[in-house]
């Protein structure tokens, strides 16, 4: 009997799904369990497995094409077994843009555009296939030594870096000669401090217009389009408002200097990030009226923190979820979220793996973003937008004094969150960061 091969929902929020790959050839014997295709979801790269026994009969949305949830794109059926009745019935048997073999970004577009393929970072040679790692702000590339073999910093200088785990050598110089002083390398510690656990992710590499072309229609991958739908989803029926703290730094950085002086000894290493989540998750618990879901006509409040942690990917944006991050330490967040981040560029996460949170987190500062808000993810209730960590003159009981000081931007679903529940949360949030010892109490 005749085995239809439907276009299968392969996560949560998939409508439709783009055939990356057939493993299978027309004619190839074909048994229940094995691994058909890869299919291209809104999140990730996931397999398409077999339903039925016998051979791949017929292939009706080739590589590259498209296809709802639910539509037919192959069958299975026995060798010499009719299935030409079975093909009728579907339509035109493999026809049609979802059967095009080319796939969408083979289409002509109309006028005097072309449709392009993007370039991807491999052919382009962009520093997301260098491996290359950009260099840390407010820091330069170890040079060779000199010959003397001394770096030029003074002995304050040296003994800061050395507390903060600092190379000294790598620390751009400011003072006469290019003398390393203090004043140096407290930027370069709030810069480094600034970037993330993670390594940059990829940029989204710009669509080529052909020369001579007025334009390029670039075809949508699955995640664009999930991303333009759940953006409406947002912004239009969720009714955001916003609240902006400034933190004071200090602290938090020499509790990071510190711990990574243990942490060394293991391996890890613990990033700013990972502090704002571990800080963030703590404080939800003080608040759970904010680490809420809107169920239309309930709110869910949960026990346990879930965080959401945006990732940016080449073509859009992904959340790896920590899970009970309010019970995990900075080494455990830290790996876990270096591991996922880099298996979701890849389109490899596991949908439970990037659903279920129940608070996010976005974080632009490793851009030099001072402060921006970010969209909340239905159904959770908020959202923090996390900005860059900057020396900035401030006034601290009646003294100008120089701190670096890092914004943070909560975008708040007022059907959930409330002003004044919003701002105490912040509050609270702004007390751990500002005294990360609090955390433990």
């Amino acid at each position: 009997m005749a085995t239809r091969v439907h276009m299968e929902a392969l996560s949560p929020t998939m409508e439709e799904g783009q055939v990356v790959r057939w493993l299978k050839g027309e004619g190839d014997a074909v048994a229940q369990g094995d691994i058909l295709a890869e299919i291209e979801t809104d999140k990730a790269t996931m397999e398409l497995v077999a339903r039925g026994d016998g051979a791949l009969r017929k292939i009706l949305v080739g590589e590259g094409g498209t296809a709802p949830v639910g539509d037919v794109i192959a069958v299975i059926a026995p060798e010499g077994e009719d299935i030409a009745a079975l093909l009728a019935g579907l339509g035109d048997g493999g026809g049609g843009e979802a059967g095009a073999t080319a796939g969408p970004v083979a289409e002509t577009a109309a006028s005097s555009g072309t449709a392009v393929p993007v370039a991807t970072p491999a052919q382009t040679g962009s520093p997301a296939s260098s491996g290359t790692p950009a260099p840390i702000p407010g820091t330069t590339p170890a040079q060779p030594a000199a010959p003397t073999g001394r770096v030029k910093a003074s002995p304050l200088a040296k003994r800061l870096a050395g507390e903060l785990g600092l190379e000294i050598a790598a620390v751009q110089g400011t003072g006469p000669g290019g003398r390393v002083v203090k004043r140096d390398v407290e930027m370069a510690a709030a810069a480094a401090a600034a970037a993330p656990a993670v390594a940059a992710p990829a940029p989204a590499v710009a669509p080529v217009v052909p020369p001579g072309e007025e334009f390029a229609d670039v075809p949508l991958s699955q995640m664009r389009k999930t991303v333009a739908r759940r953006l409406t989803e947002s912004l239009g029926p969720v009714p955001h408002f916003f609240l902006t703290v400034d933190v004071d730094m200090t602290r938090a950085l020499a509790a990071r200097a510190r711990v990574n002086q243990i942490l060394v000894a293991q391996g890890a290493k613990a990033s700013v990030n990972d502090l704002v989540i571990k800080a963030t998750a703590a404080a939800l618990t003080h608040h759970p009226e904010c680490n809420a879901w809107w169920q239309g006509s309930s709110i869910r409040v949960f026990n346990r923190v879930h965080m959401g942690v945006a990732v940016a990917v080449p073509d859009g944006l992904i959340t790896p979820v920590v899970r009970d991050a309010h019970a995990k330490g900075l080494a455990q967040i830290g790996a876990e979220v270096r591991e996922m981040a880099g298996r979701a560029r890849e389109k490899k996460l596991q949908p439970h793996e990037y659903t279920g949170s129940t608070f996010s987190i976005s974080n632009l500062g490793m851009f030099g973003i001072e402060e921006f808000t970010a969209v909340i993810n239905p159904p959770e209730a908020g959202i923090i937008a996390v900005g860059a960590v900057e020396e900035r003159a401030v006034v601290v009981k009646g003294e100008v004094v120089v701190q670096p000081r890092m914004r943070i931007t909560m975008s708040c679903d007022h059907r959930v969150i409330d002003g004044a529940q919003g701002a105490r949360f912040l509050a609270t949030l702004k007390s751990f960061l500002e005294e990360p010892a609090a955390i433990l109490i």
